[in-house]
């Protein structure tokens, strides 16, 4: 199955050269394509992905996370869309267990897994990734999805077959509201194996309970009541 990575970008020219090194890193012939989402960015975003070979960038001026996203599936050839944020590094392995755990599971349309931080300070590294470690499975055992969305693959039909991402949701929860329709469409896998280094420059900022506690409010409100509780967010540059 060839795969098409998307990653939506607004105002990331700190972050974005790293994140297309890593993906230029493990770079197999099943990646068909990288595609930037410069989401009305007014910095020097574009300019930076541009510079890196067989990268395609597109702009799509209204911002918005979810319409990056959506725009990113209405670019996308391959038969799966992974979505990274800008801010991520892919590892090595990544695509290996893309390429594994959807050969071995015909009826699975997403992958998703957690944050491992590559710029927390050392105990707050532990702890954030603790939290991981002791929330997320029991949460997705429960629920029966979850997604990621700095780190998820899907298939393109099943994205199309629920008609794609939700616009009128803004930030908080639109993972889950992408992860819960999916449901509907196939199995949505969480894998604590399959993460992908991400900043922790969120959680150094707002503090990593109220960040978590959040996160955990929004995804269980989306989940169970289908809409999220948090309306405003802000961008941390």
């Amino acid at each position: 199955m060839k795969i098409s990575i998307v990653v939506p970008a607004y105002n990331e020219e700190k972050y974005i050269g790293d994140c297309l090194q890593s993906i230029a890193a493990n770079r197999t012939d099943d990646i068909l394509e990288i595609i930037v989402i410069d989401n009305a960015s007014t910095d020097a975003t574009a300019a930076t992905a541009e510079r890196f070979p067989g990268v395609r960038v597109m702009r799509e001026p209204q911002k918005g996370l979810t319409r990056a996203r959506q725009r990113g599936l209405m670019e996308a050839k391959g038969d799966l869309i992974a979505y990274l944020d800008a801010d991520t590094r892919m590892p090595p392995g990544w695509v290996a267990r893309v390429e594994k755990e959807f050969a071995r599971r015909p009826k699975m349309v997403s992958l998703s897994g957690p944050f491992h931080y590559y710029d927390l300070p050392p105990f707050k590294k532990f702890l954030a990734e603790g939290l991981w470690f002791l929330t997320a499975m029991p949460t997705y055992w429960l629920i029966g999805f979850m997604v990621l969305g700095a780190n998820f693959v899907a298939k393109r039909e099943a994205l199309l077959q629920i008609g794609g991402f939700d616009t009128t949701i803004a930030f908080y929860g639109e993972d889950t509201n992408i992860a819960w329709r999916l449901s509907k469409a196939g199995a949505v896998r969480f894998d604590m194996r399959f993460f992908i280094l991400g900043s922790g420059r969120r959680l150094l900022e707002e503090g990593i309970a109220s960040t978590f506690w959040r996160y955990a409010m929004n995804y269980f409100s989306t989940a169970l009541y289908h809409k999220p509780l948090t309306k405003q967010y802000k961008d941390i540059r």
